[in-house]
């Protein structure tokens, strides 16, 4: 009998076809949407009972706006997080946003030679413009700074295994990431030295031995010790590799070129030219975060070593594309032009109170107020830089406070991510914020708009 009710049930999911209808047009490719119908109904098969057939289209509504809302497309971060890894990092500048239309819409001299008319080169420009940069012998580019960490790896530990480096600097990157595990990925060994607060300059000397390919240091960017705690300085520790003739590699992450103290950071962020200066033979950086470009690991340091990294046959496959290589030379143009306030990572944090404060006074005036349930007032805020980098820093800001009377915060903040543009903010002591530092002039209209629609729902809402 349970058989016979189990078979009419199956009997009663509907075609797909009938869904479809049901739904009516959809902005999404009509072969994903079917798809999507089809494992709805999939698992349906596998129920006992079957919801009838509008709670099926529902269902199959709301999986639908899940994966629409999947999709790339812009934000508006009103977090205060200016490096925001969850959301793109550093937002490019509009000379990079330039090339990337000019070169991918049409054909590019990538790896042509317009003197010779024969095959050319892949990246010349850049890395002469970025060794010039980082005061460096030479450089190249490969697309992140893990696989700038990995090539690395892998070609000094070719024929010697292990890679000296602190305990205290064995860090966890974002997504769980861990870089002793990128390092046993790359089929390194991690011959790991001191303690995790104290490292010296004995500890490294006492484990360089015949299997050492390389002395790794990897700067705390994204974390910071105090206390009964000692490091060994990157001056010292090159002079040890000198002497005992191993490479000695810097992991600097975020790529500030710019010292952060003219950013007005109390709390300075090294350099590659520093590093460098310092006596590092090769110096890997993020090219998405202090640096203002796109995703890219830049890779500075002795020619020698640059030669042989672009030897190798991994760096085929860890190479950037025509669209990066456009993106990332603008960037480097504007840093080797000195025009840094033109590339948005660097300029938002120098932008000055007042005009945040004047920005905020604009906005609160075209907000509705209490008849529309909501409460909107000033407030200050608290930047951090963000994408692991300055992690003692922080920066005040101002922000639109906004409390609504007749629905949750979190129901609040869901509603303004479900405009268009999604509009980001954060909650904290008892009020939604959205904080000016990081949502840029051009963009306060939408914010205006997006919170007038979630008012206007919030009425509706309160409709009989």
């Amino acid at each position: 009998m349970h058989d016979q009710v189990k078979a009419r049930s199956r009997r009663e999911i509907p075609a797909v076809n009938k869904v479809l209808d049901a739904l009516g047009h959809y902005d999404l490719p009509r072969p994903l949407v079917v798809g999507l119908v089809r494992r709805e109904l999939s698992r349906l098969r596998a129920k006992t009972e079957i919801p009838e057939f509008r709670s099926i289209v529902d269902l199959v509504r709301r999986s639908l706006a899940e994966l629409r809302a999947s999709r790339l497309r812009p934000v508006i971060n009103g977090t205060g997080i200016v490096i925001h890894t969850n959301l793109g990092r550093a937002p490019l500048p509009p000379k990079a946003i330039r090339a990337l239309s000019e070169t991918g819409s049409t054909y590019s001299n990538l790896e042509y030679d317009l003197g010779t008319s024969e095959r050319g080169g892949r990246g010349n420009y850049i890395e002469k413009a970025l060794a010039l940069l980082c005061e460096a012998e030479s450089a190249t580019v490969v697309n992140n700074c893990a696989a700038a960490l990995v090539l690395i790896v892998r070609h000094f530990t070719r024929n010697k295994p292990e890679i000296v480096i602190s305990r205290g600097e064995l860090i966890q990157i974002g997504g769980g990431f861990r870089i002793g595990e990128i390092i046993e990925a790359a089929g390194a060994k991690l011959r790991e030295v001191g303690a995790t607060n104290k490292t010296t300059l004995n500890d490294y000397a006492k484990a360089i031995g015949p299997n050492a390919a390389l002395i790794l240091k990897v700067h705390r960017s994204n974390f910071f010790m105090s206390g009964f705690v000692e490091s060994t300085s990157s001056v010292a520790i090159a002079a040890l590799a000198r002497k005992k003739r191993v490479p000695f590699v810097e992991d600097l992450g975020s790529g500030a070129i710019v010292a952060t103290e003219q950013l007005g950071i109390a709390e300075h962020e090294p350099t590659p030219a520093e590093a460098l200066k310092d006596g590092a033979d090769l110096v890997c950086f993020s090219g998405d975060k202090l640096f203002g470009g796109p995703q890219a690991g830049i890779i500075t340091g002795k020619k020698r070593f640059i030669a042989a990294l672009k030897r190798e046959p991994l760096f085929r496959a860890l190479r950037c594309d025509k669209l990066i290589f456009a993106a990332l030379q603008a960037t480097v143009d504007l840093h080797l032009n000195q025009s840094t306030s033109e590339i948005p990572a660097i300029d938002l944090l120098q932008v000055s109170e007042d005009e945040l404060r004047a920005r905020a006074a604009a906005i609160c005036a075209r907000l509705p107020r209490k008849p529309s349930g909501l409460r909107v007032s000033i407030g200050r805020g608290v930047v951090k830089v963000g994408g692991g980098t300055l992690p003692k820093s922080v920066m005040s800001s101002v922000t639109i406070d906004i409390v609504p009377r007749n629905c949750s915060l979190a129901d609040f903040a869901a509603r303004l991510r479900a405009s268009g543009p999604p509009v980001i903010g954060y909650i904290a002591n008892g009020r939604f914020k959205l904080d000016l530092r990081t949502i840029f002039p051009q963009q306060d209209d939408a914010v205006v708009n997006a919170i007038r629609a979630a008012c206007a729902k919030m009425g509706a809402n309160r409709e009989p």
